[in-house]
């Protein structure tokens, strides 16, 4: 009897799955595992939690769905509050593992749990790895290798449309048998349990929705079929105030709770069967920016998370703690900049818009350390996403892929986007 192991990391889902998959065809019987690492929900070098409560409850949600649709397939999960290479290569050895299943991640710190993990597995297991987090995957895009991604978006998405190649998302796997299910004795854990308090959900918040796949293909569902939403989408996009002004997938997105290809080819149904305009063009756009980004990390590497990030700008900055303080309190000189703060904050969620706002304001009017703000909103954002957020903040503070290096006005843009200050209104009272 064969017996695969699937390391989950951000890929926690069943359904487009390679890892699942490639473990159904080559497999007798398969569990999995994931690890809360508790390095990612200590403090950092600047004083705050790598990962604060509202993704960390987001990701338990998220891995409590994940462990009842694996069972549903005969499929255990181990859950450990414990790095990868302490505990996974005793289960490896238990069961006898011939073959571990994961996505690969190549950002720094990942790359070293990877490394670490390998070394304290044996020699004779094999390794099937994939980049399934990409709308087009890297065998797909028009380019011989990273290093010929162009620095401009325009450029790369220009190419990338003249023969567009999204793969069809993979079906689900047929159940494991039921006499081969590996029973597991694990819990998920709680807040407590990884050192954050537990809060209760801000009334106001635009984010009010829970972790998992199930919820994830629930908002897909509402978005383009239940409310036609998505027709709308290049309008809206730019709100402020409540949960539909945009699709707000980009949370499940993050951790793998649904694929970038479910979402397009969903879209793409949706544009044959209901309308197909400038709007459900622009949210597969916005797809393909995140793709972007996580291509520039393949090929920058770790210059995203330096200094001078990929322009090499050598910019002065400064690094004020009464200053940073007086940012994430929203107590700046800034309303619009103070009310989206507030909203972080509180919620852990931030509009597109905002996160634009808050990022010009600090890097280009505050000259303060960009790379601060970018792990500020590591710690808060339930949608965090290590290769958009470092990207975008690097794209906005004048050192990453802006061919034009702007900055914003707040004023106008609180004006332009706020006429009425019903955002400020609700985000600046007490």
């Amino acid at each position: 009897m064969k017996t695969g192991l699937i390391w989950y990391r951000n890929d926690l889902r069943v359904n487009d799955h390679y890892g699942l998959c490639g473990a159904r065809k080559n497999c007798d019987r398969l569990f999995a595992v994931y690890c809360f690492n508790p390095k990612n929900f200590k403090n950092n070098k600047h004083g705050f939690k790598k990962t604060e409560k509202f993704r960390a409850q987001f990701l338990i949600e998220t891995i409590q769905n994940l462990q009842k649709n694996l069972k549903e397939l005969n499929i255990g999960l181990f859950v450990y509050l414990d790095e990868p290479y302490k505990v996974i290569p005793s289960l490896v050895n238990k069961y006898e593992v011939k073959e571990l299943f994961y996505q690969e991640e190549w950002t720094s710190e990942e790359f070293q749990e990877t490394k670490f993990l390998k070394a304290n597995l044996p020699s004779s297991i094999r390794y099937t790895s994939s980049y399934q987090q990409f709308l087009i995957e890297p065998s797909l895009i028009p380019y011989k290798d990273f290093n010929e991604i162009p620095e401009i978006f325009t450029k790369f998405r220009h190419k990338v449309e003249k023969d567009w190649c999204v793969s069809e998302a993979s079906p689900k796997i047929k159940m494991f048998p039921k006499e081969n299910f590996i029973s597991t004795n694990t819990a998920v854990p709680a807040l407590q349990d990884l050192g954050l308090s537990c809060f209760t959900v801000d009334s106001r918040t635009a984010f009010p929705f829970k972790g998992g796949e199930e919820e994830a293909n629930k908002r897909l569902q509402y978005y383009l079929w239940e409310t036609n939403l998505i027709a709308s989408y290049k309008e809206t996009r730019n709100g402020l105030i409540g949960k539909d002004y945009s699709s707000k997938l980009s949370a499940w997105l993050a951790n793998g709770s649904i694929s970038a290809k479910t979402i397009y080819w969903e879209i793409k149904r949706y544009e044959k069967e209901q309308t197909k305009n400038n709007s459900t063009y622009w949210l597969i756009f916005e797809l393909l920016w995140r793709d972007y980004f996580k291509y520039i990390s393949l090929k920058h590497q770790s210059s995203i998370f330096q200094l001078n990030g990929i322009s090499n700008k050598k910019l002065i900055w400064n690094r004020d703690s009464i200053v940073f303080k007086q940012w994430i309190s929203g107590n700046t000189e800034e309303p619009f900049v103070n009310a989206n703060m507030n909203e972080i904050a509180n919620t852990g969620f931030m509009s597109n818009r905002g996160r634009q706002n808050v990022n010009s304001y600090w890097a280009k009017e505050l000259k303060q350390d960009w790379r601060v703000g970018a792990a500020y909103f590591e710690s808060l954002l339930i949608d965090y996403d290590v290769h958009s957020n470092w990207g975008n903040w690097m794209y906005n503070s004048g050192v990453g892929n802006d061919p034009r290096d702007r900055k914003f006005n707040i004023t106008s843009q609180a004006d332009r986007y706020d006429p009425e200050s019903n955002y400020q209104k609700l985000w600046l009272s007490k």
